[in-house]
């Protein structure tokens, strides 16, 4: 890889986060790319027809995304080679009524998603996104809205009102502190509805407040990712964690050209930063039901063929990796612990946390040899809790092989993190030569 690849792939994975500040716009912007390489929608209610080479996609709940480049021998003799991502990331939602009027100031109730780091939220120009349910005519229409501007915001209390938050650390109460505020109540009156009505007609679309029945939405951070460092080798972004892990399994599919024997694809699921079990989580059935219809359409018909695909498959679960903190080094497992910058990390854990066993990691260790990169090796220290992935998760609900894997990062469930610039088309290079090899 060339100094120009490693700075393109890494430019791209900033845009790819900016483009996609909920799992709604994830999607969106994965739609855009899967299209232009000439990628089609399947409907799951309707019936499929498909043939080899064909490319294809499929949404699920509008958060979550599977794509396929069917390959030329049927699965039940070639298999599947699977890349699983997730499109969510640890954020502030609002509330259903969410309007609070309080000390003066017009407010936004909110729920915690996932593991939120609180303290990152404090003093950011927040703005809000997501998703908008309408009713008309009897009908339900979805639309994406992005208000792209600066738009709320959840103060700290200054240190002279807190002489000990230096000392004794910052203490959070969910319902009580991070309620942000957006208005003054002497400016006037807010309706949310009003407010999103608003916005989407600037983007075109025209409903009325009566007509939202419903929302999806969620706070972000307006800064925009960067890079940094003395030599720019550090990315600055918000939803590194796991936006990074599906834009490299969707790059790595798009980079293959030409045809190839196993049928290769990328699944990005939603809801894994709250346990995935939704209608459209890694412990639903989405990803199952799409192998079974590729394979009654891509294989010799027998009642079997999905048994014996299974078994010719592979999956990698792609989510970040903890890289080596230098002011933390204490917290991570000696000859356990990856750099950023150091390439793809393998992780394991004996108790299944992560899916990884000895030959799913020599296997994606082969496809690094293959390509020139060294992988690193993480597991946690055995005093402390290990996270999950959807690893455990799809090869509990499918029996297939899998293998946990993500690039190093710091910050994690920060409202922004960090990683290094190169391990960007490091993991994509590795993850084409998954598919092609």
């Amino acid at each position: 890889m060339t100094p120009s690849d490693t700075d393109a792939a890494a430019n791209d994975l900033l845009a790819f986060i900016d483009a996609s500040p909920t799992p709604y716009h994830a999607v969106r912007e994965s739609i855009r790319r899967l299209t232009a390489q000439g990628y089609r929608a399947l409907d799951e209610r309707e019936p499929w027809d498909l043939k080899p080479g064909d490319k294809v996609y499929v949404t699920r709940g509008d958060t979550s995304i599977a794509a396929f480049h069917l390959g030329t021998v049927p699965v039940d003799r070639a298999g599947f080679r699977l890349v699983g991502a997730h499109t969510d990331s640890p954020n502030l939602r609002l509330k259903p009524n969410a309007h609070v009027q309080r000390s003066g100031f017009h407010q936004l109730g909110v729920e915690v998603y996932g593991g939120v780091l609180f303290s990152t939220w404090m003093d950011r120009d927040l703005s809000l996104a997501g998703r908008v349910v309408t009713a008309k005519d009897g009908r339900l229409t979805h639309h994406l809205v992005d208000f792209r501007r600066p738009l709320l915001r959840i103060p700290n209390l200054a240190i002279h009102l807190n002489r000990t938050v230096n000392t004794d650390g910052l203490k959070l109460n969910a319902q009580d502190h991070l309620v942000p505020v957006l208005a003054l109540e002497r400016s006037g009156a807010v309706d949310l509805k009003a407010m999103l009505t608003a916005e989407l007609a600037r983007g075109g679309t025209q409903v009325e407040p009566g007509d939202i029945l419903g929302f999806d939405l969620c706070l972000y951070d307006l800064q925009p990712s960067t890079r940094s460092g003395a030599f720019g080798e550090f990315l600055h972004a918000p939803r590194l964690d796991n936006l990074a892990s599906s834009h490299a399994g969707l790059s790595s599919l798009l980079a293959m050209s030409g045809p190839r024997e196993a049928t290769c694809g990328v699944v990005l699921y939603d809801h894994e930063e709250c346990g995935s079990v939704s209608a459209q989580g890694a412990a639903s059935p989405f990803l199952k039901d799409l192998l079974e219809r590729i394979t009654l359409a891509h294989s010799d018909g027998r009642r079997d063929a999905l048994h014996r695909a299974i078994r010719h498959s592979f999956m990698v679960s792609a989510d970040m990796a903890h890289a080596l903190h230098p002011n933390y080094a204490s917290m991570h497992e000696p000859k356990h612990a990856p750099v950023l910058g150091g390439g793809p990390v393998i992780k394991s854990n004996v108790n299944q946390s992560y899916a990884t066993d000895g030959e799913t990691w020599a296997w994606f260790a082969l496809c690094c040899r293959e390509v020139g990169v060294t992988p690193q090796n993480f597991i946690t220290r055995t005093d402390l809790g290990c996270g999950s992935t959807i690893g455990p998760i799809s090869a509990g609900e499918l029996g297939i092989r899998t293998v946990d894997v993500g690039n190093p990062m710091m910050s994690m469930h920060s409202i922004r993190e960090l990683a290094a610039a190169a391990d960007v088309a490091a993991m994509i290079s590795v993850l084409r030569n998954f598919f092609v090899r």
